[in-house]
């Protein structure tokens, strides 16, 4: 019975630890040591903390065991935990890039010096500080790595933003490319608008009824970009108006984009030649409030009885209201917006509509500047380049290849 007994408490030992009674003792047995435990400066930042990392080891990486991290400010002591975290990885491409081998790394990154867990007022890193790393068992250290030390500073570039700096290099060289092109060449071929051919048309029916036409810039301020290229149109407008010797009226809900569509409307005037004709009153504001505009616009359409409604810029609620009026009088109506939410009123009551980028390719599509001209073909160009590098990434994706994709990536 006696040469029986070890054997049985072997047996015995083995069937506790299988029923999870007796973890504690094994798991001394499995932990290892934290192995290369670096510390340095946090890369891509504007300073202010410092990174550390360890490799992650597969016995250590379980929830029941955690990581310690003590720091000090001498490399013998007195040492001060900062913080307990378990089964961390490196999913910081920003610092370490998009390798596969990052899930080798367990990452943190310190920005305070704390005295203890609960140290509510930490200190900022100012100096060089020094660093180890514990394994625990939740009750007690079980093994240490080596000191080491880091001192943060700041990074006048961000590595991680390389790849939008290449992207615009490109693009601005291949903006200028086409650019140069336009003005060897202004006749370069951009797909036909209807909407903005029928201008002159507009115009001319206009100015064979003598009615004038009613020019609407939107209800946003000159911050939008909407609002701008209704502005630049204007002006091409205005100048095909002087050439009819015809009359444009521009009601405003903005009283400083009233104004830059007064020096907009006078400069097309005198480069047609027709200072004389110019008539500051026909542009002025209205209000700012919406629906207030709205129905002044409306009781404008119903007296003058515009031949022609040209609604460019950005719009909301209203656009129903104003566009069913014009078509109620009779005239025709050219729409223009970015604004997806009114694209279909405008669709159903307007004779021809911009919808989207075509609001802002309006105004090269109209003048042939080069500088226009040349800055869409070269937009175009790029986007077409865009979406021939997105089939391309997704093709190889599928195939295993990341390396595209993961081009467009900013972190």
């Amino acid at each position: 019975m006696n040469k029986m007994m070890p054997w049985f408490r072997i047996l015995f030992l083995g069937l506790i630890s299988l029923l999870g009674f007796n973890n504690d003792i094994f798991a001394q047995n499995t932990l290892v040591s934290p192995q290369d435990f670096t510390a340095f400066d946090t890369p891509n930042d504007a300073g202010g903390s410092v990174s550390l990392t360890w490799r992650v080891v597969p016995e250590n990486n379980k929830p029941e065991v955690p990581y310690l991290i003590l720091a000090a400010t001498a490399p013998d002591g007195p040492w001060f935990e900062q913080t307990t975290l378990v089964n961390l990885k490196s999913d910081y491409p920003q610092y370490f890039g998009l390798s596969a081998s990052n899930k080798l790394w367990s990452y943190c990154e310190i920005t305070d010096f704390k005295q203890s867990l609960t140290d509510d007022n930490p200190k900022p890193i100012t100096a060089t500080t020094y660093f180890k790393l514990a394994v625990t068992d939740g009750s007690k250290t079980l093994g240490f790595s080596s000191v080491v030390s880091a001192m943060h500073q700041g990074n006048w570039f961000d590595a991680s933003k390389i790849n939008i700096l290449i992207f615009v290099v490109i693009f601005s060289f291949v903006i200028m490319f086409f650019i140069s092109l336009a003005r060897k060449n202004p006749d370069l071929f951009i797909r036909r608008i209807p909407g903005l051919d029928a201008i002159e048309e507009a115009i001319g029916r206009a100015t064979e009824m003598g009615k004038p036409i009613l020019y609407l810039n939107g209800l946003d301020g000159m911050g939008s970009l909407s609002t701008i290229a209704a502005t630049s149109i204007l002006g091409k407008v205005a100048r095909k108006v002087a050439n009819y010797d015809s009359q444009i009226k521009v009601p405003c809900r903005d009283p400083i984009v009233m104004s830059v569509c007064q020096e907009v409307v006078r400069e097309a005037y005198l480069e047609a030649g027709r200072p004389d004709a110019y008539n500051q009153d026909n542009i002025f504001f209205i209000t700012d409030d919406q629906f207030a505009y709205a129905a002044a616009v409306d009781g404008l359409m119903v007296r003058h009885k515009p031949a022609a409604n040209l609604y460019m810029g950005y719009y909301y609620a209203e656009s129903l209201l104003l566009a069913e009026t014009g078509a109620a009088i009779g005239a025709i109506q050219i729409a223009g917006t970015d604004s997806i939410t009114q694209l279909p009123f405008f669709i159903t009551t307007c004779d021809y509509t911009l919808m989207g980028e075509e609001l802002y390719a309006a105004s090269a599509y109209l003048s042939r500047e080069p500088l226009q001209t040349g800055s869409l073909k070269g937009q175009d160009f790029t986007k077409g380049l865009i979406i021939l590098i997105l089939i391309l990434g997704s093709l190889a994706s599928t195939a295993g290849i990341t390396f595209l994709v993961n081009l467009f990536k900013t972190f």
